[in-house]
């Protein structure tokens, strides 16, 4: 006599029979219409904690004045009558908290995680786009679903094309305190002992001579054979930026990222792209994939940078990612935030193509913040597995990751 089949085996079970056939958030790996709400696990409770870190030392980046004091962000989780419950995380800017409290949370009580394709048209549908809300929701709705059907977010959308991702540490920000003629020089001689073979620092905050030196010595320190990049942070003038693309594109520098400003809407950038000599990054700032697209019409960067916490999630990010494919513009996401981020950009790289059909000498990589940052480490049971400049894709069910709740109580301030 064959035993009974449980929820969580009938579920897996309809991912089977569709196959895993998922693309961004046009659907799972499954049609959700054949599998029964009935036996669908229900969203019970959706909660978000703002944290709140004192600095050792403030920090910042060219246009931190004055430098940070603190470090911040928001975190969502979803709860479910299973007892399996997902995580998220986002800034908590622009009323992002408010947004899931009064009125993208309340929404989802009583619905199936499986719902994805109607719960993420519900939640772009009359919040006016707030895509900081929408991406934080939309990580916790991926963890949750992965976990109901015994899935990692990559298999959720078709499968991930590699087991590890090479990592960019993202560094060399300005100290109180220190000068960065000596401060970023050391921080990346430390940063290459530790095996990483790329690297990023800010610049902006001093006149182009003198951050020129500072970029001229990190580059003889860590020799030619490591990748190094520069964010501008939006510190410069079309003029300034060309004069310091010049230095870096003489020091072999991978990209210049955002040295104007991001808003109005990235202007300048379509003419900076035309006449800087080494490649132009740029996008963060990107709320949904028609932000993005206009930029990737304009051409206004050679690499577009989608955050998932910030264009609206996991789904909106890979969306934009295969828009910029189609134009031949390469995809690096931008991450700066903490383990939640970190997990849901690493289960996106697993899934994001080489640039060309060549040998992968272009991964896309991890940007991993290096700045000082407890939700990195602290909330999880398990740290990542970084080797040698790459960290390995975590391969459990949704994230991928086991947060620790008690944590982020510690750190909560509302």
């Amino acid at each position: 006599m064959s035993r009974p089949i449980n929820r969580r085996e009938l579920l897996r079970g309809a991912v089977g029979a569709a196959g895993v056939m998922g693309l961004a958030h046009f659907g799972t790996a499954y049609d959700e219409s054949h599998v029964p709400m009935s036996d669908s696990p229900k969203i019970t409770a959706v909660r978000t904690y703002r944290v709140e870190h004192q600095l050792k030392r403030p920090f910042g980046v060219s246009v931190s004045v004055p430098l940070d004091t603190t470090r911040s962000a928001l975190f969502v989780k979803i709860e479910t009558d299973v007892g399996l419950v997902g995580w998220g995380e986002t800034s908590p800017l622009n009323g992002a908290q408010a947004t899931i409290d009064e009125q993208l949370g309340p929404a989802l009580i009583g619905r199936s995680p499986l719902e994805y394709r109607k719960l993420w048209r519900q939640m772009w549908g009359a919040n006016f786009g707030h895509a900081l809300a929408v991406g934080a929701l939309d990580m916790a709705l991926n963890d949750v679903r992965g976990k109901a059907l015994n899935l990692s977010v990559a298999d959720l959308f078709g499968g991930r094309l590699r087991d590890r991702v090479p990592m960019y540490a993202s560094a060399m920000n300005y100290v109180e305190g220190e000068e960065p003629e000596e401060q970023f020089s050391k921080e990346a001689q430390h940063l290459a002992e530790q095996g990483f073979k790329a690297m990023k620092m800010r610049l902006g905050r001093y006149p182009v001579r003198r951050e020129a030196e500072v970029a001229r010595k990190v580059r003889e320190v860590v020799g030619p054979d490591v990748k190094l990049m520069a964010d501008g942070n939006a510190a410069y003038t079309l003029t300034s930026a060309l004069e310091m693309g010049q230095v870096l594109h003489e020091l072999g520098f991978e990209f210049f990222e955002e040295p104007l400003p991001q808003s109005p809407k990235y202007a300048g950038y379509e003419q900076l792209r035309l006449k800087l000599p080494l490649t132009l990054a740029a996008g963060e700032a990107v709320d949904s994939r028609a932000s993005a697209k206009e930029l990737i019409d304009r051409r206004a960067m050679d690499i577009i940078q989608p955050d998932v916490s910030l264009c609206g999630g996991i789904g909106e990010a890979l969306f934009i990612a295969e828009l910029a494919a189609l134009s031949g513009i390469r995809c690096l996401p931008h991450c700066w935030g903490g383990a939640i981020v970190i997990a849901a950009t690493a289960q996106l790289l697993s899934l994001l193509p080489e640039p060309h059909w060549g040998f992968p000498t272009d991964t896309p990589m991890l940007e991993f913040d290096m700045s000082e940052n407890p939700w990195r480490r602290e909330i999880v049971t398990e740290p990542f597995e970084v080797e040698d400049g790459f960290l390995r894709m975590p391969t459990g069910p949704g994230l991928g990751i086991e947060v620790d709740e008690r944590v982020i109580q510690k750190y909560a301030v509302g």
